[in-house]
């Protein structure tokens, strides 16, 4: 399961946030792993690589939800500001909202 503040979840519903930094002790998720989002629903992990949190790049932060990188480095620090200084490894996952699967109508069922 994927954690995020409420205000994170508007962007992620519309597609708009695709990827988030955590920061783990070791790899905690791997690419095409689903998993669950509360408040956004089922994912699909798309990439999980190892990042620098200093060598993030405007670019690197839009798809998080941020206009720059020392945006997304600040609320990082924020969140993470005790793993960020215990040399925790930041990494980049990549995600995808699924389609719930529909389950059978009652007319189909027995047919």
């Amino acid at each position: 399961m994927l954690l995020f503040k409420r205000k994170f979840l508007p962007a992620i519903r519309a597609g708009e946030k695709t990827q988030t930094i955590r920061l783990w002790k070791h790899r905690m998720m791997r690419t095409g792993q689903r998993s669950y989002i509360p408040g956004a629903g089922g994912v699909r992990i798309t990439v999980v690589e190892a990042v620098e949190v200093d060598s993030l790049t405007d670019k690197d932060a839009l798809p998080d939800g941020f206009a720059t990188a020392d945006a997304l480095r600040a609320e990082l620090q924020n969140i993470y500001g005790e793993r960020l200084a215990a040399g925790y490894q930041a990494f980049r996952v990549g995600f995808e909202l699924i389609a719930e699967e529909a389950s059978p109508s009652k007319e189909s069922v027995g047919r």
